[in-house]
C-alpha cells in the first residue's frame, strides 16, 4: 500500500536532483563566457591595513561584488591583527608589503629601509599571508637605495596610475570616477579606512563591468595588472 507513494517521492527527488544538476551545468557553462567578457584587467589596491575596524567590511564588500584586490599591508598591523591577514588571503586577495611603520623611507638610511621592508615580509608571512612579492613605498616615495633593498627581498615596486584621492576626503562619486579613468593594466590607489571607499565598492564593480574590465592581479614580473592565475 505504501509502495506507490515512496516511488512517487523517489521519482520527485530524482527529478529535483536532475534539475539541480542542470542548473549547476548552466551556471558552469556561463563562467567561461563571463571570463571571456574581460577585455582588460585593472589593479585595485588598498593600503594601510589590516585592522579589525575596517578589513572585515571591505573584504565582505569586495566578495559580494565579485572583486579581488591587492592589499598593501603595514607590518605593524599585520603583526597586531594576524587573523585579518588570514582573512584577506582566504578571501582571495593578494597581499603586498607597505613597510612596517609607514615612514618617509627616502629620508632614511639603507639599514632603516632594510628593517622596514624585512620586518614586514616576516610579519605578513608569520600571520599567514605568504611572502609578499610586491612592495608599495609609503607616499609613493622611492629612490635607488630603496629599490636596491626591494631587489634584495625579491620585491617589485608598485606605485599607481590613478590616485583615487580617498585619503584626501574624496567623495564616493569621485572615487568611482577615478576608477573609470583606468585603462588595461593600470593600477588605482585606494585605502581600506575611508567610509566613502567602502561605499563605492558596488559602483566600482558596475563601472568596471560596463567597460569590459575585470579586477586582476598585479604581475611581479611587469608591475601591471593581468588576469588572475
Amino acid at each position: 500500500m505504501r509502495t506507490g507513494p515512496h516511488r512517487s517521492k523517489r521519482s520527485l527527488a530524482t527529478g529535483l536532483a536532475l534539475a539541480a544538476i542542470a542548473a549547476v551545468s548552466t551556471v558552469a557553462a556561463a563562467i567561461p563566457s563571463q571570463a571571456a567578457a574581460c577585455n582588460g584587467y585593472v589593479g585595485l589596491t588598498f593600503d594601510d591595513g589590516p585592522s579589525n575596524d575596517h578589513t572585515p567590511a571591505l573584504l565582505n564588500a569586495l566578495r559580494q561584488n565579485g572583486l579581488r584586490a591587492t592589499m598593501f599591508n603595514e607590518g605593524q598591523y599585520a603583526a597586531a591583527y594576524p587573523s585579518q591577514v588570514q582573512a584577506e588571503a582566504a578571501a582571495g586577495m593578494w597581499i603586498g608589503n607597505h613597510s612596517y611603520t609607514h615612514p618617509h623611507l627616502t629620508q632614511q638610511g639603507q639599514s632603516q629601509m632594510d628593517s622596514e621592508v624585512s620586518r614586514t615580509q616576516q610579519a605578513i608571512a608569520n600571520a599567514g599571508g605568504g611572502t609578499p612579492r610586491l612592495f608599495r613605498p609609503p607616499y609613493g616615495e622611492t629612490n635607488a637605495t630603496l629599490r636596491s633593498v626591494e631587489a634584495k627581498y625579491g620585491l617589485t615596486e608598485i606605485i599607481w596610475d590613478v590616485d583615487s584621492q580617498d585619503w584626501n576626503g574624496a567623495g564616493t562619486d569621485a572615487i568611482v570616477q577615478a576608477v573609470g579613468r583606468l585603462g588595461n593594466g593600470q593600477i588605482i590607489l585606494m585605502h581600506e579606512w575611508p567610509a566613502n571607499t567602502l561605499a563605492a565598492i558596488p559602483r566600482i564593480a558596475q563601472t568596471l563591468a560596463g567597460r569590459g574590465l575585470c579586477a586582476g592581479m598585479i604581475s611581479p614580473q611587469t608591475g601591471r595588472a593581468v588576469a588572475p592565475t
